[in-house]
């Protein structure tokens, strides 16, 4: 990475810190959330369905917008952050990494989803008859037969968040070294005379994570699959 200057590289690098730590938060509510969806019917079903998947219908803006309101300093949640425990996330990568999970979750979600409704109930029927209690068949049975659901939402939700725009830069803004991740350091080259160059680069850099996350994450689903023999 020598080719790119130093504040590419740390908008590289803080790019791949809030990503992970984006999909370190939302993957135990996104496994839940799945688990929910698929094996659970009841009154607002629909509704909270929706709502999961608000985030891929509603403008990046939008979303971060949304956060603000709720996130920031004079925010319901974002209030009581501050005032209880010294928690500000508007304008920091925590924040950063917040609205990237939140955008990036219906992704998760749908991926988990998707493995959980080819599990044969069976098994988990068979486990209940043997004894084993719900969380029990969830650890034993279900859990690891979600893997490669888990494995695809992950990875596919870290390539996504490596390239999340609309909703960091309208809740944490770009501010360098803090919030300038990989897109928004492209948008500032695109928007900086002769800047030209380094938005090349930091184009290339995008492509070759994002290209590299989808067959990682074909990869490693696959693989998965073979070993628990589906």
């Amino acid at each position: 990475m020598t080719w790119l200057s130093p504040s590419e590289i740390d908008a590289l690098t803080l790019s791949l810190a809030v990503a992970s730590r984006s999909v370190l938060w939302g993957l135990p509510p996104a496994v839940f959330m799945a688990w929910l969806l698929t094996r659970r019917r009841f009154l607002g079903h629909a509704a909270l369905d929706a709502l999961v998947h608000l985030p891929l219908v509603l403008p990046p803006v939008a979303v971060g917008y949304l956060l603000l309101l709720i996130f920031g300093t004079q925010g319901p949640v974002g209030g009581w952050l501050l005032r209880s425990l010294d928690i500000r996330l508007i304008f920091t990568r925590n924040g950063a990494a917040l609205a990237t999970a939140v955008m990036s979750f219906p992704l998760m979600v749908r991926a988990m989803r998707i493995s959980l409704e080819t599990i044969d109930r069976g098994l988990e029927d068979a486990a209940r008859t043997l004894g084993a209690g719900p969380l029990d068949r969830f650890a034993t049975v279900t859990l690891p037969l979600m893997l490669p659901g888990i494995i695809a939402g992950a990875i596919t939700a870290f390539a996504a968040g490596l390239g999340e725009f609309g909703a960091v830069i309208t809740f944490v803004a770009n501010i360098p070294g803090e919030t300038r991740t990989l897109p928004l350091a492209l948008y500032t080259a695109l928007q900086s005379p002769g800047g030209d160059a380094g938005a090349a680069r930091l184009a290339i850099v995008s492509l070759s994570l994002g290209l590299g996350g989808l067959l990682l994450s074909e990869w490693f689903s696959r693989r998965v699959r073979r070993m628990l023999g589906r």
